[in-house]
Order: C-alpha cells, then structure tokens, then sequence
C-alpha cells in the first residue's frame, strides 16, 4: 500500500540533495511524495520529477521569516491530503506538528539546530530552538537522522529513539564520468570546496592555504551567506587569480565538476555540536567520486577518512579559535595561518600519493545508499 506523504523544508529545494534523494527513493517505492518548499523566482512546480508546493514569504531571514513560514507551512499542510507529514529539521517541525492532527509525523534531523554556529552565540534564540525540540520531537512517530554520533546525542538528550539514515549519494551518477584527474592536473592541482559558504566552512582557510600551495588552483562551488565577503577576501591576495567562485552548481552538474578535482576538501570548525558532529554530503560525494580529500578532525568525517584511507586529517587545528567571527549581525572575516598551513601540509601529502580506484573500493562499499536506502523505507514502516 502507498501512502501520500508531505515532506516539508525551509530551502527552494534547488541544492538539497539529501531531501530529493529521499522523496526520489519513496516515489520509487510506490508512495505518492510532494514536497512544500519556500518559493524561487523561475522554479516549477516539479524538481527532478518531484512535485513541489511553494511558499511564498515576505521576511527572508532571522526569527521573523522562520514565524512567517511555519505559519504558512502549517496552513499549506493542513490542507494536503496526506497520510504522512515528514519535517525536515527542526526549523519545519512546529508547522508539521501543529498540520498532523491525526497523521502521522517522521522528524529528520540533519543538524543540531540550537548549535548551529550561526545562532550558538545567540542565547534567547538558542532557548526557542532547543524547548522547540524538547517538547516536540518526543511527540513524533519516528524519527531519523544522518549518522550514529547525532542519533546517539538526541538519545543522551531528549530520551528519543533515532534511527541512522546516512546521506551517501547514488554512485551511479559518478560512474557515468571519467576520472580527469590527469597530466593537467598533476601540472596545476585543483582543489575543490562544494558546499553552502557559510561561517565555520574554512574557505578562508582554503584560499590562505594557496600561499603554500603555488601550483594549486582552488574552486569554490556554493552559495551561503558569507559568499561575497569570501570573494572580497580572496581578491586582497597576491594569488587572487588562482581561486575560482562558480556560486551554485545544479545538482545533476555536480559529478561532472567533482570528478575533476585532485583534492576534495571538507572543512569545518568546531563550532558547536552541530558541526563537531557532522558528517558533509560531499565526504560520500569523494568517495563515489575515487577523489582524495582533506578534512577536519571532527569525529564523524576523520573516522571515514582514517578508516578507509581516502585522504589525510588536518590534524590538531579544528578545535582551537575559530577563524569566522561572529559579532551580532555582523561576519567578520580573520584568517588564521596556523590552520592554513595545516591544511596546505595535508594537501601536499595527497597530492604526493598515487591514487587508484581500488582505494576507493571499501570505503565505496560501505558508503551505499542502496544500503540505506532500505532504512529509510523502515522508517516510514515504523511510523505507520
């Protein structure tokens, strides 16, 4: 039997991949998916054949655009003939709590949202967040999340039973792309940063890192809040002509680009549970890719990377000051050398190895989704 489920986001849907790869994988399942998404200029009514429901809102950021859209949120799902409501992270929960009235709810939690840099620093906000997941996320009917260290921190926390769900791509896509890692590169080395530019990511790291790296160029593909005070950045440096800002990169195009690079990185300060314990999309991006990368010593993506032998650690850097500020409203930008020289000495240390994708082989195996994607099915089992 399929059921009709509403999942709900606070995104356009255009870069989340994790959410497309999960509504994808119930369709194809047998189970009627629409998906209620904040409204973009031009965007249609489906994404990668996946019905959407648009919201539009006035206020684009802060506590007001998040009461904005949870009101409509709840307005637009009260009114979907739905058998299952699916929240994706907490900043949906409160308008598919208060739509379910009798369906059934799942919570996917991809973060720690009260520990999100962004707000960390931010106390009555980080209060409303973390009493929104105290008395809400006891009361759904199942929920999931992205690997052990989180399922094992709401658990410590609130009590919750979470199942693991973990966000490796379908490798089928990179399959369909050669690896173009060759003479080029081996003459100038291309360094790759996917992901949202946003504070605590390390692209300031990054373009400081090319001081050490002269042959390196790096490619920075992303959006985020702090997008073009990185570009500002980058400009005030000699090798300014070395760092590329491609800004968003559809996610059928992503493989293609991935693929190329020598080194895929993957930073993050330890900024928080959140970060401390996530593991990036883009760390299953490299694998399936057979490219290297160099991550921060955070648990969850440093025991992948020890694990399997796919890259090197920055090792003993992650937890000192962090070198995004942020002040108010205000994102100040400090570079720090120390984690810059670091992360150069652990790039030069790929790029001193051949690789081969037989190295890629176990780590491949384990990072699956045709694994998870049976999980993902028996969590909408457990909630109905």
């Amino acid at each position: 039997m399929g059921y009709r489920i509403a999942m709900a986001v606070t995104n356009d849907m255009s870069a989340d991949r994790r959410v497309l790869r999960h509504a994808r994988t119930l369709q194809e399942a047998g189970h009627d998916v629409v998906v209620v998404c904040k409204e973009r200029e031009g965007e249609k009514c489906y994404v990668d054949g996946i019905e959407t429901v648009r919201i539009r809102v006035r206020h684009k950021r802060g506590w007001r655009f998040y009461a904005e859209y949870n009101v409509a949120l709840w307005k637009k799902m009260r009114k979907l003939d739905a058998d299952v409501l699916w929240a994706n992270d907490t900043d949906t929960l409160p308008g598919c709590w208060l739509a379910a009235r009798g369906r059934r709810l799942v919570m996917d939690v991809h973060e720690i949202f009260p520990e999100l840099p962004e707000i960390i620093d931010k106390p009555v906000v980080r209060l409303v967040w973390a009493t929104i997941e105290r008395v809400l996320m006891g009361r759904c009917d199942a929920m999931l999340t992205v690997n052990k260290s989180l399922a094992g921190y709401y658990k410590r926390k609130l009590g919750v039973d979470v199942k693991v769900v973990r966000n490796e791509p379908d490798d089928v896509m990179y399959r369909s792309f050669a690896r173009q890692a060759g003479e080029a590169h081996q003459k100038q080395p291309m360094l790759l940063y996917q992901g949202c530019v946003n504070v605590g990511r390390g692209v300031d790291w990054a373009i400081d890192a090319l001081e050490w790296l002269p042959e390196c160029i790096l490619v920075v593909a992303g959006r985020g809040d702090l997008l073009e005070e990185m570009k500002d950045y980058a400009a005030t440096k000699p090798w300014a002509g070395r760092v590329r800002f491609l800004g968003h990169v559809p996610p059928e195009e992503l493989p293609a680009l991935t693929k190329q690079a020598s080194v895929g990185l993957v930073m993050l300060e330890d900024m928080g549970l959140s970060y401390h314990y996530a593991l990036p999309n883009r760390v299953g991006d490299f694998v399936a890719a057979g490219v290297p990368m160099v991550v921060s010593d955070l648990p969850e993506m440093a025991d992948v990377v020890r694990r399997f032998g796919v890259g090197e650690v920055i090792e003993g850097v992650s937890a000192g000051k962090p070198s995004t500020i942020v002040k108010g409203e205000r994102i100040k930008v400090k570079g720090e050398r120390r984690e810059a020289r670091a992360l150069a000495e652990a790039v030069r240390k790929v790029l001193a190895r051949e690789w081969h994708e037989e190295d890629f082989a176990a780590a491949r195996e384990d990072m699956d989704w045709n694994k998870e994607k049976e999980k993902l099915l028996g969590v909408l089992e457990c909630a109905t």
